[in-house]
């Protein structure tokens, strides 16, 4: 409909899921499940625009994956939602959550077929057991358990949310600043994903795709005179170190690589800028934890790695299976799947001049399966 907008809220941090991954990221085939509610809501309706609300960590990764228009969200749902509205230019608006990830299409066609009938249409729930609150049996007909998506007139919405306070939904905050409020049955099958069981209890969610991601990375560094070096992790006994703005493990700079392109979230330098102060001299291993905390984020399992690292010298066949053993732990993984190799070029080129040393790193990844939860 070309004067209605929809907003998918996707910012949060899933600190109730218990997963280590974040729910928005959990696959459906190949689909994150932002994305596959994106899709499925946009197979039902034609929207005039659909937004989606992402944290600052993800807002660049979700960019690849879809031609929607993506906000950076806030503190709170009620934040990310008025920073979405800032680039809402139709009358109405339905906002949902990424978390009520499966709205049927005769669901989503119901509640859009009461647009106009009042400021915001909102679906519910009846409540079938017994309630009891403060120590009092309480009329259970008086109790509804509000659903998204709901259907708001924009300007209602927009005005409401100048409140200064807190709404858990839409239509709290437009009766507050006196708008009106219709209800509609909603459906059960429209349940909220907050906890790891209320995964079991969606049958729309299929099993992620069982693909491997295969990633390969390169990285040279040329020899300094001076400092320390460090290649996969460990320090290598020598007299010289390596010319870079970090401590230059050239072993870990391709790893890195490796492992990013096999999540296709671009480059090492795309996330550790050699342009910024705060990675000057850092430790790789550091860079490389944090590379590990976001692929696990993004719904990524480490499955192997094999470096193998050509140096005419230092030798390094003493130093295989320390650095195998600290890539293992950062990367969570057995150290048998790590694999080390150390070759020279035969004394050709700048390595074989004994100038530097180059890596070639190659990683396969893995979607994290929720069903075996």
């Amino acid at each position: 409909m070309s004067n209605l907008t929809l907003i998918l809220l996707a910012a949060g941090s899933s600190s109730r899921f218990g997963l280590g991954v974040k729910k928005q990221w959990l696959r459906i085939g190949s689909y994150p499940l932002w994305q596959f509610v994106a899709a499925k809501c946009e197979k039902s309706m034609h929207f005039s625009k659909i937004i989606v609300t992402s944290s600052a960590d993800d807002i660049e990764f979700m960019k690849n994956y879809a031609d929607y228009t993506f906000v950076e969200g806030g503190a709170t749902r009620q934040q990310s939602l008025k920073n979405s509205l800032i680039h809402v230019d139709t009358e109405y608006v339905l906002v949902s959550d990424i978390a009520r990830s499966c709205i049927s299409d005769e669901f989503l066609k119901n509640i859009i077929s009461h647009i106009g009938k009042s400021d915001c249409i909102v679906p519910y729930l009846k409540v079938t057991d017994t309630i009891v609150y403060d120590g009092k049996t309480i009329d259970r007909d008086m109790i509804k358990r509000v659903q998204t998506p709901q259907l708001s007139r924009t300007s209602a919405l927009k005005d409401a949310l100048l409140l200064n306070e807190e709404f858990t939904d839409e239509s709290s905050a437009i009766v507050a600043n006196g708008g009106k409020r219709e209800f509609i049955l909603g459906e059960e099958s429209a349940h909220k994903i907050t906890h790891i069981e209320d995964l079991k209890g969606l049958s729309c969610l299929t099993p992620p795709s069982n693909d491997t991601l295969s990633g390969v990375g390169f990285d040279v560094h040329a020899f300094d005179t001076k400092g320390d070096m460090y290649l996969g992790g460990v320090k290598i006994d020598s007299d010289y170190g390596f010319i870079a703005h970090s401590d230059g493990d050239v072993a870990i700079h391709a790893l890195i690589d490796a492992l990013l392109g096999a999540a296709g979230m671009g480059d090492i330098g795309m996330m550790f800028p050699d342009s910024s102060d705060m990675y000057k001299n850092i430790d790789s291993k550091e860079l490389l934890k944090r590379v590990v905390t976001k692929l696990n984020d993004f719904g990524f399992v480490i499955v192997n790695v094999d470096l193998s690292i050509a140096a005419e010298k230092p030798k390094l066949g003493n130093y295989k299976l320390a650095m195998r053993k600290s890539l293992s732990a950062i990367l969570k993984i057995d150290a048998s799947r790590v694999n080390i190799k150390a070759t020279t070029t035969e004394k050709l080129g700048f390595i074989g001049r004994g100038e530097g040393v180059g890596v070639i790193a190659n990683a396969n990844l893995k979607y994290f399966d929720w069903t075996k939860i």
